[in-house]
């Protein structure tokens, strides 16, 4: 019977290749399964565990279907770019509101919360 050592991973790839994989894999173009036939590595998860460790985009510890889309700095940019749009929403919804007040009114109600906070910060006279 035939012993077939098992070498483990870390030693079997060097930092330099294992980068070199995960580089090609993130520009796309190229599955990780082409790449494990292609170099003839073993493991089903070896290539996603060195995108983890050397990788630039996000991958998450949960498994997902696909490759990550973006790297942490444009998922912040879009978090930002949405949060924007919704100020921007709130401040049409927030400007009707105030003109429809207006209207049922008869008056300017944003000159009366200014005339009301600049009264609030006038300094108190000692009496």
């Amino acid at each position: 019977m035939k012993l077939k050592l098992r070498i483990p991973n870390s030693e079997r790839y060097s930092k330099a290749f294992r980068r070199q994989v995960v580089r090609e894999y993130e520009q796309g173009g190229v599955t990780k399964d082409a790449l494990m036939e292609r170099y003839q590595i073993g493991g089903k998860s070896t290539v996603l565990q060195w995108c983890r460790k050397y990788g630039r985009l996000a991958y998450p510890s949960t498994s997902t279907r696909g490759r990550p889309l973006q790297d942490p700095q444009q998922r912040r940019i879009k978090e930002l770019e949405r949060k924007l749009k919704d100020s921007q929403e709130k401040i049409l919804v927030y400007e009707k509101l105030i003109e429809i007040t207006n209207r049922e009114l008869g008056e300017d109600v944003r000159k009366k919360i200014a005339t009301k906070l600049s009264e609030q910060w006038q300094p108190k006279g000692k009496g």
